[in-house]
């Protein structure tokens, strides 16, 4: 594995850890079966988007590098040949842990430098996935947002979450706190094969009913909506109802999108469950990582409809404390609502 770029050595304080600082463990528990934890002591935490992205938050957290929730889509499979590791199987099972992420991000919230900007965590990989409930990173992180006040978001697909509900009550009374649980679709048979590593769509939409019943607002990210599999007008139906029924207030479609690293390895999974498929998406996404605009309005338009028939706006109560995450921008018509 390639260390040698973000440990500390010429490059001084640029670096990421500490040359001394990796540990590499293996836990054979049946949770963590399969999984290799890299733990490192980051030099630091809180990290500027780059402008370029076009996301409307400037700062993210992010505890971890790689993601057993495996889903066969995920943009951030690139991340991991940076280290020279896999971004397929590789991705989903070598976890950097960043150990020292609470005492990292407490004293960075506390330099005079910084100015208490919103701070979005699980944009990049899920901070609550399998391994959060090992190494508890998130309980320390949120109590240091809260003790400084400072805003921030969470957006997840991990269940896990529910084990920080106090903390979160704690935070939302003294800062903004935007709670997302992405949930694409309610297909099981869909869910098995292209999330495999992550809580059931059922699991996670009652998550989103224990949030708002304690008085944390939480939206749902309906993302990603899988062309062709999964975009079928009974599905849009049965995902649209399901999350109005989990009382999520608000709902936002995001379409596929398929970036080198995520597209390679997605196109491999198509070709071994749905090889019909395969010359179809390569028409479809053959303009780039993103589907035509004309397919990502009429999925946003179907999904706002049926928003409104069950009584879900795009922009539910408490949308002044959510954050935008768009898709590529789209002349004269957005394609996106409000995420967190």
């Amino acid at each position: 594995m390639r260390w040698d770029n973000l440990t500390e050595g010429p490059t001084g304080p640029t670096a990421l850890f500490g040359a001394d600082a990796v540990v590499t463990r293996t836990v054979d528990t049946p949770e963590f079966r399969g999984i290799t934890f890299h733990e490192v002591r980051a030099r630091s935490i809180v990290n500027r988007v780059p402008g370029a992205s076009r996301m409307p938050f400037e700062w993210t957290v992010n505890p971890y590098r790689g993601c057993s929730h495996a889903c066969v889509y995920c943009f951030a499979r690139k991340t991991h040949s940076y280290l020279d590791l896999d971004t397929g199987l590789g991705f989903d099972s070598q976890i950097v842990v960043k150990t020292n992420a609470p005492e990292l991000l407490r004293r960075e919230l506390g330099s005079r430098r910084w100015t208490g900007a919103h701070i979005a965590m699980g944009t990049n990989v899920d901070c609550y996935q399998r391994a959060e409930g090992r190494y508890r990173l998130m309980p320390g992180i949120i109590e240091a947002l809260r003790d400084h006040s400072n805003p921030f978001s969470i957006l997840t697909k991990g269940t896990l979450i529910l084990r920080d509900l106090p903390l979160l009550q704690e935070a939302a009374a003294v800062t903004e706190v935007g709670i997302s649980v992405s949930v694409g679709f309610t297909d099981t048979a869909l869910w098995r094969t292209v999330e495999p590593g992550t809580p059931s769509p059922a699991a996670r939409l009652h998550a989103v009913r224990t949030l708002t019943d304690a008085g944390i607002e939480c939206g749902v990210l309906m993302a990603p909506v899988v062309p062709f599999l999964g975009d079928a007008p009974e599905q849009l139906r049965d995902t649209v109802r399901a999350v109005a029924e989990s009382g999520a207030t608000s709902v936002t479609p995001l379409v596929l999108h398929l970036r080198p690293g995520a597209r390679e390895w997605f196109t491999a999974w198509l070709g071994e469950h749905h090889p019909h498929l395969v010359e179809r998406y390569e028409r479809m996404y053959a303009g780039g990582s993103y589907a035509p605009t004309w397919y990502q309005r009429q999925i946003t338009r179907q999904v706002h409809e049926l928003a409104a028939e069950f009584g879900i706006g795009p922009n539910g109560r408490g949308a002044a404390r959510r954050v935008t995450v768009p898709e590529r921008p789209v002349p004269a018509e957005p394609t996106q609502l409000t995420l967190l």
